[in-house]
């Protein structure tokens, strides 16, 4: 695989079905100073993927008062276009009134959104007041226990100003329930709005408790002893401790029978504040049905009723806290009214999404992209199902009469709704389609339909062909003209087909986004949740600025993510010719990126790790997988070149390290010894070169620097010439086949790696016992150690409750700015309190989500011997390596860590990185074996060789 093609990958995640900026990418001229498609006289050749497109329309496009040519109206596209005109110092003077007064009107520039109008928009959807501001946003992400709430209550108390929004997720790795109960579940407290809150804070005394009716429903009802439930039924509350779903578990009975049948439960929510009032204070309710719905298993509407005063002879009873509790179920019950519980998960799961995105950054959407989401949750029950579905479908197209859900009662009707508020897009008629279009529905035809085309056509038609050759075979009709008729033939046989529309398909792909904040997540991460397979951990997320400041941000980004998933598609299609545009693409806006410098000798920590959502950091990964293809091609001047790009643009980057040694091996490749040499040595100089890239470094200066090139000597070379123990064991081979894993036969006769077997030999030999983890144990202990310090308050790092580490983990600010807290963590592993650590954040925290942390593979007792045989200055060492430059260190580590005991207490640790008979040590494993060493461990290389081979 191509380097960077999998790290790209991830950062596209989902492929999207519609690209908007597509067509520009594809047929805009590219003004790059790094020509890759020029033909003998230096011009752009035109590429298949070029030909045929259909123009930008005139409307789009402006003038530009530089040199003349037509460019897309958008703001980042006319700023990009400028400073490269700018750059080439045209003869053309230009004065300040000449930029100001030229037009940039149009329809883009219009989705722009003042500050001012953002300011207001924030502040009607979060607070209207600073007091209500923080505590209203820390609900976004919170269901707070009423055990919790006071701590709370604590936390709001600290000093705040407008721009800082402070949201709790303390409680939101708590997983629902996945019985019945589940499907109607709502995070009510993070879907709560302000003037609903206002609402709820209704005077409430406890002489008015009493004889006050509740609203809500009974939910679960499969769980029911009885099925029919009818209207007007005299319905009564038991509470259920033992329910081993939820220990504040409520069950509705049955009044009128005289076993008293469970006819469900109360909602979890309600549930959570009704529990301790019927148990602690022993408030009792009534009620009966006033709403029996279509379906016997749909939630039931009732109305309870308390029966007694919160007195009721109890003494000692605590007057605020009952307040407090009835006061959050009349809040719940308030919320309820809009979102009845027969909504299903998914859908519920979309909706708050959509709720949290709008809340959180209403400054990235114009006022009709808000209105047109905010108009999804006006839309049938149907309606909101069937778009959910078929936005999570692969498609795009689907035939609507295979369209069949359980929970959507009337697809056609909701198609029809879809269709006309713009969410879905209906082929019935036949309307042009282009090609791909017209390969999409194709696919939907089964292999006897797509020959029955051919036959009506005439055409030869195999009776062994696969489905992807007559598709093939019909689609090269279609764009030879020779069968108009096409589309008529398919649609007679598909009749509707649907997909969803591409203003709805971008903006809700924009939504899930910015919820999630990467590729790799989506709207199964809810599910995920709700079925308990995934836990997150408990943290606060204290925002003080926005990842996008402002529209023209999130668009680059978005525009440069297309042209990412463009470069990755190519690759797959072999379409070098389009793989060579989107380097040029690439290139060129990250060399007009305004905020691509950052100054090295003060550089803004913050700004790096919040770096990676800037459209400049995503080219940079593009240009990286083009660096990677030219140097396939053997292209190595161009390959230079946007190295040269890369480190001139990103001053400070953990990446600089890998970008210089391949200049330098590149600049070998074309003949320049002397230049390679002087980037290893100017390299060397650079802070963010480090680990396994430093020593790749070194080791180049130390062959390239020998006389007469260079005289002396670094002072490096000691270090370099250290001699690393080696061991050579042998081994009876299964395969000796270059370019595959090397396989022998193990001490009891079944097939083995190399790893395996040299687990046999150490045990055979010292006794040692072990795992074959390479990096995978370090880092679960190190993130069991140090979970507080991972999971602590430090701004801007938690912005999702779908987090398993802090944004600038794999950053230096890590480290800076939870010093006070490392530190004194890392003493008390220094002074042997490791093993004690480790069992207390195992047992509170086995199963939940964390970085580096696997549960599975690595068990509690593997891990206690290993950090009880391990010195505290030792492991110490390693954890504040680890600390100060994650991102570094968190690979290549050694492949065996094996111990053993001297009795009771006393143990040793050994670190083996084994090597078969054709592999060489990476620089990052000598890198690593050499920092072991320093650290205090006893590290080696355990070689394989081949039964008859000399060492």
């Amino acid at each position: 695989m191509l380097t960077g093609r999998e790290s790209l990958s991830r950062l596209i995640g989902k492929r999207r079905r519609f690209l908007p900026n597509l067509q520009s990418i594809l047929s805009s001229p590219i003004r790059s100073s790094l020509n890759l498609l020029s033909d003998e006289n230096g011009r752009l050749t035109e590429t298949e993927s070029s030909k045929g497109k259909v123009e930008i329309s005139s409307s789009d496009l402006v003038t530009c008062p530089v040199c003349g040519s037509k460019v897309r109206g958008e703001d980042y596209t006319i700023n990009s276009h400028l400073d490269r005109c700018l750059s080439r110092r045209t003869k053309r003077k230009l004065t300040q009134r000449t930029l100001l007064e030229l037009n940039f009107g149009c329809s883009q520039s219009k989705l722009q959104i003042s500050s001012d109008e953002s300011e207001q928009l924030l502040s009607s959807d979060l607070s209207k007041n600073c007091s209500d501001y923080e505590e209203n946003v820390t609900r976004c992400f919170s269901k707070i226990d009423p055990r919790e709430e006071k701590s709370h209550d604590q936390r709001r108390q600290l000093p705040h100003t407008e721009s800082v929004k402070q949201i709790d997720v303390a409680g939101s790795a708590e997983n629902p329930i996945s019985d019945g109960r589940a499907n109607t579940m709502v995070d009510f407290s993070a879907l709560s709005t302000d003037n609903e809150e206002s609402r709820n804070h209704i005077d409430v005394t406890v002489d008015s408790i009493s004889g006050m009716a509740i609203d809500t429903y009974i939910v679960g009802r499969k769980f029911s002893d009885e099925k029919e439930v009818n209207l007007g039924a005299n319905i009564s509350l038991l509470r259920d401790p033992d329910n081993i779903k939820d220990s504040n578990a409520i069950k509705v009975l049955s009044a009128s029978s005289a076993c008293c049948k469970v006819l469900g439960y109360l909602p979890l929510e309600l549930a959570q504040y009704l529990s301790p009032l019927i148990e602690k204070y022993c408030l009792s309710f009534e009620g009966y049905v006033i709403s029996v719905p279509k379906r016997s298993l749909d939630a039931v509407q009732i109305q309870i009723v308390c029966q007694n005063s919160i007195f009721n002879g109890k003494k000692g009873y605590d007057e605020f806290e009952a307040l407090h509790l009835w006061q959050k179920a009349l809040q719940v019950v308030e919320f309820a009214k809009n979102r009845p519980p027969n909504t299903t998960k998914y859908q519920q799961n979309f909706c708050l999404l959509l709720k949290e995105v709008l809340t959180s950054s209403p400054h990235l959407f114009t006022k009709d992209k808000k209105k047109f989401i905010e108009s999804f949750t006006s839309l049938s029950e149907d309606s909101q199902r069937l778009f959910v579905r078929l936005y999570t479908r692969k498609g795009p197209w689907f035939r609507l009469s295979t369209i069949m859900y359980p929970e959507i009662c009337n697809p056609q009707q909701a198609v029809k709704e879809l269709s006309a508020t713009g969410y879905l897009y209906l082929f019935e008629d036949t309307t042009k389609l282009h090609d791909d279009e017209m390969k999409d529905l194709l696919s939907l035809l089964t292999v006897s339909e797509l020959r029955d085309i051919l036959c009506t056509l005439r055409k030869k038609c195999n009776q062994g062909s696969r489905k992807q050759n007559l598709i093939a075979s019909l689609l090269s009709c279609y764009k030879g003209g020779s069968c108009p008729v096409l589309q008529r033939l398919i649609l007679e046989r598909t009749e509707i087909c649907i997909r969803t529309s591409p203003e709805a398909e971008s903006l809700f792909w924009r939504a899930e986004r910015l919820f999630f904040l990467n590729g790799e997540q989506d709207l199964s991460a809810f599910l995920l949740v709700d079925l308990g397979i995934v836990k997150y951990p408990t943290y606060n997320c204290i925002i003080l600025e926005q990842i996008f400041s402002n529209e023209s941000d999130l668009l680059a980004y978005e525009e440069a993510i297309e042209v990412a998933q463009v470069i990755d598609q190519s690759l797959d299609e072999n379409n070098f010719e389009l793989v060579l545009r989107c380097i040029m693409i690439a290139d060129s806006r990250i060399s007009c990126c305004p905020e691509k410098l950052i100054d090295s000798t003060s550089p803004d920590l913050m700004a790096i790790f919040r770096s990676c959502f800037s459209a400049s950091w995503v080219y940079s990964k593009v240009i990286l997988l083009g660096i990677s293809f030219l140097e396939c091609e053997r292209r190595y001047k161009d390959a230079i070149h946007l190295l040269r790009r890369l480190l001139d643009c990103f001053t400070c980057d953990t990446r600089r390290g890998y970008w210089t040694v391949r200049l330098s091996v590149d600049l070998e490749h074309i003949g320049c010894p002397n230049e390679s040499l002087s980037v290893a040595e100017a390299g060397l100089l650079d802070p963010w070169v480090r680990a396994g890239s430093r020593m790749a470094l070194q080791r180049r200066v130390l062959r390239l620097a020998k006389p007469p090139r260079r005289w002396k000597t670094p002072s490096f070379s000691v270090t370099l010439k250290r001699k690393i123990i080696e061991v050579h064991i042998q081994g009876r081979p299964l395969n000796c086949e270059a370019g595959r894993k090397s396989r022998f036969y193990g001490e009891d006769g079944e097939q083995c790696g190399v790893e395996q077997l040299a687990l046999q030999y150490y045990a055979r030999e010292g006794g040692w016992q072990g795992v074959h983890t390479e990096s995978g144990i370090w880092m679960t202990i190190f993130g069991l150690l140090m979970w507080d310090v991972l999971l602590s308050d430090v701004p801007n790092v938690f912005r999702t409750r779908f987090q398993t580490a802090p944004l600038d983990m794999e950053t230096d600010h890590f480290y800076l700015a939870r010093k006070s807290l490392i530190e004194p963590q890392l003493q008390k592993i220094h002074d042997g309190l490791a093993e004690e650590i480790l069992i207390t954040s195992w047992e509170l925290h086995m199963g939940t989500a964390c970085r580096g942390v696997n549960w599975d593979q690595h068990s509690l007792s593997d891990l206690r011997a290993a950090v009880s045989c391990i010195r505290g200055p030792c492991l110490a060492s390693l954890c504040r390596h680890l600390a100060q430059d994650y991102g570094s260190w968190s690979s290549g580590m050694p492949d065996l860590l094996l111990w053993r005991f001297h009795g009771d207490y006393k143990g040793e640790a050994k670190l083996v990185e084994v090597k078969g008979p054709r592999d060489q040590l990476s620089e990052q494993q000598r890198a690593w074996l050499l920092l072991l060493m320093d650290c205090g461990f006893n590290a080696e290389v355990c070689k394989v060789s081949t039964t008859g081979t000399s060492p």
